[in-house]
């Protein structure tokens, strides 16, 4: 069992990480049920594959669960979503020193943390993730939010778990598209600022998306590690460094727009295709070595992962794409920042990019996939 603290002053909370976590939950969230009882929401897709495991743990106990169990997929980040769980949690009486369990993956994640973050003014809850994507980054640093019609992720809050617990056993039942869309985001923190660790991935990544263990285990602490550090640096993206973790969102979150926010193209998909766009344009620019841009389309080509507008079912031209990108979050006095590099470890956030000369470079790089 690895333990990583998330600092952050009155905020702080452990991130659990240990196989066969959810057999043991009694253990590990015992203490945080109140009145004998916990509620735990998740989707249909987990309700089957892992509720089971943490209810009869919890059971076992003397503690009983409450189930509120939700539509799987991104089209539950919704306000219709959000009021029907906030409806759902207000009939159970969940009240403020309660603590609501988010089982499931991002989606489930982002959406349970806003519910938490203003029933009744703020209740607690649990992050307790159940695919790689939410394992390594929506679990842990805050971050909560649901989809609008003019983008994703454009409504939410800050709003920390009280506990992160993270049981790679899960990850055994899941998808293998749903395992390899979340390795985009363990390949993301080598890419920003641990070279070394981009390195293993292209020696060892496939071991993780095969199941080894010993990989998942290794991959899963080491980016919990270093999201947990830059969190706790820089919890509400004031100063820039926790943007940095945007690396490859700006380009995705456009190519998930672009996609309509389905199953067509999963976040991790547009994250690793917005990774190697990044990249190309980088070295576009002159800022980045091509052979390092090359390194990185080469290996998330090599795990099948979208690399190119083509390959991520992107049909839009680049203005079309620019379009979506002014809907992001993080425009700023109508400026948008890129996550751009300097070579795989190296990534930074440039705040004086043209958003024309964007998609002309998208609209070249179309042409030369």
């Amino acid at each position: 069992m690895a333990i990583v603290r998330v600092a952050l002053d009155a905020r702080s909370y452990d991130i659990v990480i240990e196989q066969g976590a959810l057999d043991r939950a009694a253990g590990h969230l015992g203490s945080y049920a109140r009145g004998g009882r916990m509620v735990v929401v998740t989707d249909a897709n987990v309700a089957k594959a892992q509720l089971p495991r943490l209810e009869n743990s919890l059971r076992s106990t003397g503690v009983a669960v409450q189930a509120i169990i939700l539509p799987a997929g991104e089209q539950t980040k919704s306000w219709r979503h959000l009021e029907q769980l906030l409806d759902q949690l207000l009939a159970l009486e969940v009240e403020r020193g309660d603590h609501v369990v988010a089982l499931g993956g991002g989606v489930i994640g982002d959406l349970v943390g806003f519910a938490a973050s203003i029933l009744k003014r703020g209740c607690h809850f649990i992050q307790v993730p159940t695919t790689l994507l939410a394992q390594v980054d929506s679990s842990v640093g805050g971050k909560t939010a649901i989809n609008a019609s003019a983008g994703k992720n454009l409504i939410g809050s800050f709003y920390q778990p009280s506990l992160v617990l993270i049981d790679p056993s899960t990850l055994d039942s899941l998808p293998h598209r749903e395992t390899r869309a979340g390795y985009a985001e363990v390949v993301k923190y080598g890419l920003i600022d641990d070279p070394e660790f981009f390195a293993w991935c292209e020696a060892e990544g496939h071991r993780l998306l095969t199941g080894d263990r010993d990989a998942r285990e290794f991959a899963i602490e080491r980016s919990v590690r270093a999201k947990a550090a830059i969190v706790a640096d820089d919890e509400r993206e004031t100063s820039g460094r926790r943007a940095l973790l945007n690396l490859g969102h700006t380009f995705g979150h456009a190519l998930e727009a672009d996609t309509g926010f389905s199953d067509l193209l999963l976040h991790g998909e547009g994250v690793a295709a917005g990774m190697a766009l990044a990249f190309r344009y980088s070295a576009r620019l002159g800022l980045c070595p091509p052979e390092d841009a090359h390194r990185v389309t080469a290996h998330l080509k090599s795990v099948g992962l979208p690399h190119d507008l083509g390959s991520a079912h992107v049909k839009a031209d680049g203005a079309a794409l620019v379009a979506h990108m002014l809907h992001d979050k993080k425009m700023a006095a109508g400026t948008l920042p890129f996550l751009l590099a300097r070579g795989i470890g190296k990534t930074f956030l440039s705040k004086d990019i043209v958003l024309d000369d964007v998609a002309a470079f998208l609209d070249k790089d179309r042409a030369a996939s």
